[in-house]
């Protein structure tokens, strides 16, 4: 049996952004991320085997007042951490960003497959999907 298990934090320059309260705060996160570049952090952990950390620098445009509404009234931010959803719309306040876009998303793929790998016996890793 192998167990997965991982979170997701945003960090604006040591401050975690976690999931919004409600409309006003995530109005607050959304004000604190504009025109700036965070970190996004994964921490994953397979069981047996290992625990790595996957960090993505996300650089958002500039959000207007009316931006900030309009995504807020979307409903996305809500249960994200750092009030947005990168799959989302929320991918339209993001100018670039460096690292892996699935880890933005909550799980970056590519480095969980490989702890999944690295904790599979070799005889059965030709079944990991």
């Amino acid at each position: 049996v192998i167990v997965v298990a991982a979170d997701t934090t945003v960090d604006i320059d040591g401050l975690i952004l976690e999931k919004p309260l409600d409309a006003g705060d995530a109005r607050r996160m959304l004000g604190l991320l504009s025109g700036r570049t965070h970190l996004v952090h994964t921490a994953v952990t397979v069981l047996p085997g290992s625990t790595l950390v996957v960090e993505t620098a996300v650089e958002f445009v500039e959000l207007t007042p009316e931006t900030m509404d309009w995504y807020v009234a979307t409903g996305e931010p809500f249960d994200k951490a750092g009030g947005y959803a990168i799959q989302g719309a929320g991918g339209a306040l993001v100018r670039r960003l460096d690292g892996s876009v699935t880890n933005v998303i909550g799980l970056p793929l590519a480095e969980t497959l490989a702890l999944i790998s690295e904790a599979t016996p070799r005889n059965v890793r030709g079944n990991v999907h």
